[in-house]
């Protein structure tokens, strides 16, 4: 590139949790953000949050930008809106947010010559233009999938984007990606729905519905977390991750099939290894 990207404007379309976190951490670094969204609505209330400098619903608000970040849900990047890639400056190097790797890679290699995939691993419950915080990244993976045509300049630009919002940068190929966020990721999401919809149900035919409601604390809080988050962006991963996904599915079944045998036998001694070799392996991913 003739100047760094921190020398130009950095564009971000979409202003949700990732796109708008993202927005008020590079600005509080003094970089200069513009930001396409797709309802004027959305514009207004981005405004007053302060997500961007320059926010507006035509793809022409990324004209100058070095470096544009698709904070885009996962159907919007598999099937772009033509006017957005027309839009993209030929020099920006540009990367999505996606959970998905193997798939949107595949597209946008074919649209933009420095694209680079990437997926910063930092969420919460919460969605829309309201979602955006200060220091999402803080701390947290953001993995890119580089190929061996992937423009190292452009690779070093999206590490250098990871690295200025506080995150931990790592490297794997698009295959990898997608078979790991389905067991720590994608796959916890429907188990999270289960355990909720089991509560649900399991309360009423107790009648105890209202019980078991009231009784909830923070273990229950923190593992129906995720299935309790964006019903879109879950159905999302799940279709665009499916084989993953249903890998991680059977993997669990069989888990949980193995812990059911041992309680249905009363094989207590053995519970307690199997949950003893947990409490020293949780960690390892935390």
């Amino acid at each position: 590139m003739a100047t760094h990207w921190r020398e130009r404007p950095i564009g971000i379309v979409g202003l949700g949790l990732i796109g708008g976190s993202l927005g008020l951490d590079l600005q509080a670094q003094g970089l200069e953000v513009r930001a396409l969204v797709h309802r004027q609505s959305t514009a207004e209330r981005a405004r007053e949050r302060g997500l961007a400098q320059q926010i507006d619903t035509s793809p022409a608000v990324l004209q100058d930008c070095a470096l544009v970040i698709l904070a885009l849900p996962l159907d919007r990047l598999l099937d772009p809106d033509p006017a957005l890639v027309a839009a993209l400056p030929a020099d920006a190097v540009i990367t999505d947010v996606g959970s998905v790797k193997q798939p949107i890679q595949e597209c946008w290699d074919r649209l933009h010559g420095r694209f680079v995939p990437s997926h910063p691993m930092a969420g919460t419950a919460h969605s829309g233009v309201e979602a955006g915080l200060t220091g999402l990244f803080q701390g947290r993976p953001w993995v890119a999938t580089p190929t061996a045509q992937t423009d190292p300049a452009a690779l070093m630009a999206i590490r250098e984007l990871a690295e200025t919002a506080g995150a931990h940068w790592l490297e794997c190929p698009a295959a990898a990606h997608d078979q790991a966020v389905a067991l720590i990721s994608h796959m916890p999401v429907l188990v999270s729905a289960a355990l909720l919809q089991s509560a649900d149900q399991g309360g009423r035919a107790a009648q105890a519905g209202n019980l078991v409601r009231a009784l909830a604390s923070s273990g229950f809080a923190d593992t129906s977390r995720i299935g309790g988050g964006n019903p879109e962006l879950g159905t999302l991963m799940a279709r665009t991750n499916r084989a993953a996904v249903l890998a991680a599915l059977e993997q669990y079944q069989r888990q949980l099939q193995q812990l059911q045998a041992l309680v249905d036998g009363e094989e207590w001694e053995t519970l307690k290894q199997q949950l003893t070799h947990c409490h020293t392996l949780r960690p390892e991913f935390l």
